[in-house]
């Protein structure tokens, strides 16, 4: 709880992925990426309630070993690969205020696919969500200069053009006002965003910027990275 609210973590993990087969129950440091997610949130005092949001019955089982509760089991309508994150969040908080008889002010999204999160991250952006009163925060980083909007091409039969047309007038990185990218730490997001506004990006959403090292796991190479950042760690 923080500031007289009450704090529910989610953690979305569908059983279903294209890229990696069963994603979500990978491990990374000989851990599983639901379970690393689980381990974070217990670590955030400000969170009262944490569970998982999947449809698939071992993602349940290896969530409710590592803490995270699995009150209800998310419906086949909301389980496909083109379901935006706002249709989970929304279950899954009105599913476990009906299980629990509570309501919860601020929801938290811990995606699994972001296993180097740090608990005082997630905290962090809690507190900006309520000290700035903002509908929503997304934790964010830096992106790397090589991969600045206005250093892009693009290619048609075989014909390569600027993506930008501004990307011409580019010569030295100190051009380039920093842009940033979504590295799903955590998103916290107040109950009438996602309920009044119908939305994870409010009308005011807040950015909370994270230092350091952070990988968003969508391929093989990524985990391949983070065992290699963690394995660095260790040493």
């Amino acid at each position: 709880m923080i500031d007289g609210r009450r704090v529910l973590a989610v953690v979305p993990a569908r059983g279903g992925s294209k890229g990696i087969p069963m994603k979500n129950l990978r491990t990374v440091g000989g851990r599983s990426l639901v379970a690393l997610a689980g381990d974070v949130a217990a670590a955030v005092p400000e969170i009262d309630r944490r569970v998982v949001s999947t449809d698939h019955s071992e993602i349940a089982r290896v969530a409710l070993e590592a803490g995270l509760d699995a009150p209800f089991m998310r419906p086949e309508s909301i389980a496909g690969d083109r379901i935006g994150d706002w249709d989970v969040l929304a279950h899954a908080l009105q599913a476990t205020e009906a299980v629990d008889g509570v309501r919860y002010d601020i929801v938290v999204m811990l995606q699994p696919t972001s296993p180097l999160r740090r608990a005082a991250d997630v905290s962090g952006t809690i507190h900006m969500l309520v000290d700035g009163a903002y509908d929503a925060v997304w934790s964010v980083s830096e992106t790397d200069s090589k991969a600045h909007p206005l250093k892009q091409l693009a290619v048609h039969d075989e014909l390569m053009d600027y993506w930008d047309p501004r990307g011409a007038q580019i010569i030295a990185r100190q051009q380039l006002e920093p842009v940033f990218h979504r590295n799903g730490v955590a998103y916290a997001i107040t109950r009438d965003c996602l309920l009044d506004q119908k939305t994870i990006k409010g009308q005011r959403t807040g950015a909370y910027i994270v230092a350091g090292e952070n990988v968003s796991i969508d391929t093989e190479w990524d985990i391949e990275l983070v065992e290699f950042v963690l394995a660095r760690q260790r040493n």
